[in-house]
């Protein structure tokens, strides 16, 4: 009896499973019933009465682009999360395991590039892949799964938590209850599926830059996008990278590549570009670049950026196109987030920062799918506020000079141009400026003369059209080859020319100020000699100091207001500085390939280096730092409401302007630079090699020599001296305090120091006995040695 009991229930278990499963889905039936169905790439469903988005999956086991960014931003710049950002590109499918539906993204950056299954498939085992979901099957039938997708779409896919988290903002976390899908942006279409949610974070803040941009910094809700896209078809051809070409790579180990040739591939990142007639001369592209420019862009912005934006095709038709890249004011049917289209998007913020020209592109060859450029919408300001500094502009009382208008739209043209170069595939080229300006993809500082009659001439402010370098670079990536090319040799042959032609290139790393060696490339420079260009824009710096007054501001702005006018002004030879600092320990290199014959490795001449000494060591002369009275005198503290921010000089004086501080920052910044480890290391290396004609220590004792005070000078005069020379000390202490550096560094460094304890041994004044006393602190425990903190750049 108690067998047959338990035979019974197993049997009314086995009947009732069934039933639970047609339940099941007969619950999902009735909710899709009721739902709002988009067909396209993904179908989806939206149940209002849930707020849930149910995604039908008809291609399993089958790749797809799957993007994220951020449709709705912070509008901080130091936080980095702006209106239009994209995340990352991944190659994803769902695949089926059960109940369960994994999204897994394929590991590209190492495979096999073989028929060989076998082959390919020992590469995808070796190394990991990602799940990046796993989703519950709702239904499934006839080769379709339903998932309910809610969640995957309702999570910090931009990593806004990890963000706020890593800019000491506070500790957040996302508030579900407070979020949900953002259904104006949930959109479908044949090749792309486009989701878009609110998401509210919550927590307590901590940080000064997340309070100054949210209503309530407790609550940051922002949205964030998800776009599944269908892979481009495989008609795309790679084209190799070449370092001395000025493209973006993609790059990949191919472990089937033949012992002998390279692991790593290279490509070029590039749009599909294709002639009608590939024979011709100059053909129509069978599909053109379009880019499309944001409708938020007040005019005359607006205009400014489309007309910047198309110079590109000028480099295009030096390829062979005929209207093969266009710009058009974006449709009002256009979405910014959706990968069909290429934006130029005008981006808000509360304080100036960097624009960038992001893309979205196959991982598997480079092909650009998706350019988008965000522009900063406060920096054409910053170029309004250095023309009206160095002019009289509100001489007639509010209406300005047109000049100011004139230079921050050309900037905005060449920015707009700049940008977009970045989305087509190519890199910085910074030494441009030394060719003429050969190119958009440097960064160029307004060029401002004096005329004749030493009156400020604006004419050749900022280039007009696309440099001949951008041509050359254009060719090398786009030219359509017509069949039986061989494209390797052509490509050579233009690399070739660029080189017979003289022609620059240098990208971001060999760029940076800091430690920099080559002479050419630099960032906001400008001319052929960094060393020419600073003594020149010193001249400019000191004529719109001389004339600085009141006019610069409109009437019935606060006085206070002219500091602001200022800053960029004092600090005109910012930049220039950074440019002939590089020519001291410089060395003057290219990208060279074996057999091109271009330089490789050569110091900079010894009288070269000298010039630049003597440059830039006039800048730390009194002369060159003291702010006229006249200017002083105009100043005052900050009114009620107008606060003090990181666009002034930090003071030592309170409210009150510091012309001593405004010097200490100036000062700080050359000599920061001059005595650079990496450079010291190397005027060590050049002069042990007879490359040079100085040591290192008569280098420093060049530096010293002019940071000494003269008993003849004014007060003024002798501060500022004293200054600079305090500022020399505290970095020949931290040069000899350094774990890592070189050896040799350090000793001159010491050697240095030794001096000057003997030269102010017996000496009781203030200034003597402070240099003393930072010495006597830094032999007593060199290793917890901290040198007094200049003033920051603002």
């Amino acid at each position: 009896m108690k067998r047959l009991s338990t035979t019974f229930v197993l049997f009314f278990l086995l009947l009732s499973i069934p039933s639970f499963s047609q339940d099941k889905a007969s619950n999902i039936e009735a909710k899709l019933a009721t739902a709002e169905k988009q067909a396209g790439y993904f179908d989806f469903y939206w149940d209002d009465a849930t707020g849930k988005v149910y995604l039908e999956i008809d291609k399993l086991d089958t790749e797809f682009l799957y993007i994220n960014s951020l449709a709705a931003g912070i509008g901080s710049n130091d936080i980095g999360l702006d209106r239009g950002q994209l995340g990352d590109t991944r190659i994803v499918k769902f695949v089926k395991t059960g109940p369960k539906i994994l999204l897994v993204q394929a590991n590209y950056d190492y495979r096999a590039e073989s028929d060989n299954a076998a082959e390919r498939a020992s590469v995808e085992e070796a190394f990991a892949q990602s799940i990046l979901w796993g989703f519950k099957a709702e239904k499934s039938e006839n080769g379709k799964v339903i998932v309910d997708a809610t969640s995957f779409l309702m999570r910090d896919a931009h990593g806004v938590v990890q963000r706020l988290a890593s800019k000491k903002q506070g500790a957040y976390k996302l508030d579900f209850s407070r979020s949900a899908m953002y259904l104006p942006m949930c959109k479908n279409f044949p090749k792309n599926t486009e989701f878009e949610a609110t998401l509210t974070f919550v927590g307590k803040p901590k940080g000064s830059l997340i309070r100054s941009v949210t209503p309530s910094a407790e609550a940051v809700t922002v949205r964030q996008h998800h776009s599944f896209v269908e892979l481009p078809d495989d008609k795309y051809e790679v084209r190799e990278f070449d370092p001395r070409a000025g493209y973006m790579s993609v790059s990949f180990q191919d472990y089937a590549s033949p012992i002998g040739t390279p692991l790593t591939k290279r490509f070029i990142r590039r749009h599909r570009l294709e002639k009608k007639d590939p024979n011709a001369k100059i053909s129509e592209a069978k599909e053109p670049i379009i880019y499309y420019v944001d409708r938020g862009a007040p005019e005359p912005v607006k205009s400014a950026l489309i007309e910047g934006a198309t110079w590109w095709n000028q480099a295009f038709e030096a390829a062979g196109y005929k209207d093969a890249f266009q710009v058009k004011e974006m449709p009002d049917y256009v979405d910014p987030l959706d990968v069909r289209y290429n934006v130029i998007q005008w981006v808000h913020r509360s304080t100036r920062g960097w624009s960038y020209g992001a893309s979205v592109s196959d991982p598997r060859t480079g092909e650009i799918l998706k350019g988008h450029v965000s522009l900063g919408s406060l920096r054409v300001r910053q170029d309004f506020l250095i023309a009206q500094g160095l002019l009289q502009p509100y001489e007639n009382g509010t209406t300005p000079d047109p000049r100011l208008l004139e230079m921050a739209l050309a900037r905005l043209r060449q920015l707009s141009a700049h940008e977009v170069g970045h989305t087509i595939g190519l890199v910085h080229n910074f030494a441009a400026s030394t060719d003429n300006r050969a190119s958009v993809m440097d960064y160029p500082h307004p060029y401002i003369q004096l005329d004749e009659d030493g009156a400020m001439d604006f004419s050749s402010a900022y280039d007009v059209g696309i440099g001949n370098w951008d041509k050359r670079t254009i060719i090398y990536g786009y030219q359509d080859f017509p069949k039986g090319t061989a494209e390797k040799t052509a490509l050579e042959a233009i690399v070739k020319e660029n080189i017979k032609q003289g022609f620059h290139f240098v990208s971001d790393s060999d760029a940076r100020p800091q430690g920099g060696a080559h002479p050419f490339g630099h960032l906001w420079d400008n001319g052929k000699s960094a060393v020419e260009e600073l003594v020149r824009i010193s001249k400019v710096r000191a004529k719109a100091m001389a004339q600085f007054s009141e006019k610069n501001i409109p009437v019935g702005a606060p006085m206070a207001n002219l500091e602001n006018v200022f800053v960029p002004v004092y600090l005109a030879h910012r930049y220039q500085v950074e440019g002939a600092v590089k020519l001291i320990g410089g060395v003057e290199y290219t990208y060279a390939m074996r057999g091109d014959g271009q330089v490789t490795n050569k110091a900079v001449a010894s009288d070269k280096q000298q010039e630049a000494t003597d440059a830039l060591l006039a800048t730390l002369s009194p002369d060159f730092l003291a702010i006229p009275e006249h200017i002083i005198d105009m100043i005052p503290p900050r009114p009620l409401a107008y606060y003090r921010g990181r666009e002034l000089f930090n003071n030592h004086t309170a409210m009150v302007f510091d012309p001593l501080g405004a010097a200490e920052t100036s000062a700080a910044h050359t000599l920061e630079l001059m005595l650079h480890p990496a450079r010291l290391a190397r005027i060590v290396e050049q002069s042990m090699r007879g490359k040079i004609g100085f040591s290192l220590g008569d280098y420093l004792g060049r530096i010293h020599e002019a940071t000494q005070a003269d008993s003849k000078q004014g007060a003024y005069s002798q501060q500022l001296a004293f200054l600079v020379e305090k500022i020399y000390v505290n970095q020949l202490l931290e040069l000899a305090a350094q774990e890592n550096g070189m050896q040799q560094v350090k000793a001159e460094a010491l050697g240095q120091i030794s001096q000057l304890e003997k030269r102010y041994a017996s000496n009781t004044n203030a200034h003597p006995q402070y240099i003393l006393h930072q010495i006597a602190t830094f032999k007593h425990n060199p290793s917890a040695f901290e040198p007094t903190p200049t003033p920051k750049m603002p």
